[in-house]
């Protein structure tokens, strides 16, 4: 079944042209954002085999038969609004075919291992003389330059060697990873902000430009506040479980019918906190009345609001704070959060066509909400390969090949 006409985009980013010579998901992440945008991406992908992440499995879409197809999950959460060409760029053929499409295109994105394009003649300086405004952007695991520049560059390494394992998980247990590729997605949202920054400068000077974009810097980048906490006092942070290093209370409590977090963020909410769980004494008491008073006696005061809490219901309590405004919230499933009336009122689920099946595929919608120029869904996620004659032959059309 073939996909219906998308509509035609409005984003911000409309009339720019990437070439994604990415896989996996950070390269992915980025291009589908700029795609989101806007940009048209042309996916470059091994003929026969395709983007790794079709494979990574299960669940597989399945089609109108019942039967699995070869698009995962995976695969369908950072590919749309894609065209997928399926070319060897191994052969001689191939790296022509890469060049005349970079000839109509304004950026080329990829992942390969540090020099790794540089044996089919498209590393950037192969192409920067014949494309002086192509901005090229390079995601590896540890960048172009450093002593492990040629390793391999994988998701959990980069949590692991990053620091965000050691500070993930509780106390006594082991170092734990998040639950998401975040190191992979977070270098993708790095990538997609470079390139914005790298066509404004090319809009005022005319000129393209490399970037050089690493999974384990990105990682350290977003250690924010606990990594600048360790550089501010030299002490190592320590793992805090559902806790938090610079705000107490703030973390995962137990009511009586289940679990929720409490986020108290400063000293009148602290108050009010207090006043509706009954333990009015506690704000007059030097050693809670500031959030610094607070977090030296951390363990004391958990202690008196661990039983206090488990007196009550979870929404009722919810509900007691909401009047307080004292910011707390429930711990959803991934199926009460697509249930949620907030996640569809914020178009947080979409629905699209796709052509291994007419019932079409749900997906996660983009979370930026443009006023003037907004985010449209034109392509689900291609099929390797789905779009390799009409672009090849529009080369064609256009003397390029």
């Amino acid at each position: 079944m073939p996909v219906k006409t998308a509509p035609l985009p409005t984003g911000p980013l409309t009339g720019l042209r990437v070439l994604d010579l990415s896989r996996i998901l950070a390269g992915p992440t980025c291009t589908q954002l700029l795609g989101d945008y806007g940009a048209e991406i042309i996916k470059i992908e091994r003929p026969g085999q395709g983007d790794d992440t079709r494979g990574w499995g299960p669940p597989y879409l399945r089609d109108d038969g019942g039967r699995e197809t070869n698009e995962a999950g995976y695969y369908l959460s950072s590919n749309r609004n894609k065209r997928s060409v399926a070319l060897d760029i191994s052969t001689a053929e191939g790296q022509r075919d890469v060049r005349a499409l970079l000839a109509t295109c304004d950026i080329l994105l990829e992942n390969f291992k540090a020099g790794g394009l540089a044996k089919y003649g498209l590393s950037y300086d192969d192409l920067r003389v014949e494309f002086p405004a192509l901005i090229y952007c390079s995601i590896t695991g540890f960048g172009q330059t450093g002593p492990n520049a040629s390793r391999p560059g994988y998701d959990l390494l980069a949590q692991a060697a990053g620091g965000l394992m050691a500070l993930t998980g509780e106390p006594d247990g082991e170092p734990m990873k998040v639950g998401t590729g975040i190191a992979d997605i977070m270098c993708g949202m790095y990538a997609s902000t470079a390139i914005l920054a790298a066509l404004h400068h090319r809009t005022r000077t005319g000129e393209g430009q490399c970037i050089d974009i690493a999974l384990l810097d990105t990682q350290i980048a977003w250690l924010t506040n606990q990594g600048v906490n360790y550089l501010v006092d030299g002490k190592n942070p320590a793992r805090l479980g559902n806790q938090h290093p610079n705000i107490v209370p703030y973390q995962v409590f137990e009511t009586s019918d289940g679990h929720m977090v409490i986020a108290v963020g400063n000293d009148a909410q602290f108050a009010r906190f207090c006043m509706l769980l009954g333990l009015d004494s506690l704000p007059d008491d030097p050693r809670f009345t500031t959030n610094i008073a607070r977090i030296a006696n951390k363990d004391t005061l958990i202690a008196l609001l661990i039983p206090a809490i488990r007196r009550f219901r979870r929404n009722d309590l919810m509900a007691a704070m909401d009047k307080a405004s004292v910011p707390g919230g429930p711990i959803n499933s991934v199926p009460e959060v697509f249930a949620s009336e907030q996640v569809s009122a914020r178009g947080m689920r979409i629905h699209m066509d796709h052509p291994c099946t007419e019932k079409g595929v749900d997906l996660i919608g983009n979370p930026v909400k443009f006023s003037k120029t907004p985010v449209t869904y034109r392509r689900a996620p291609p099929t390797c390969g789905q779009h390799t004659a009409e672009v090849l032959a529009s080369l064609k059309t256009q003397g390029k090949t």
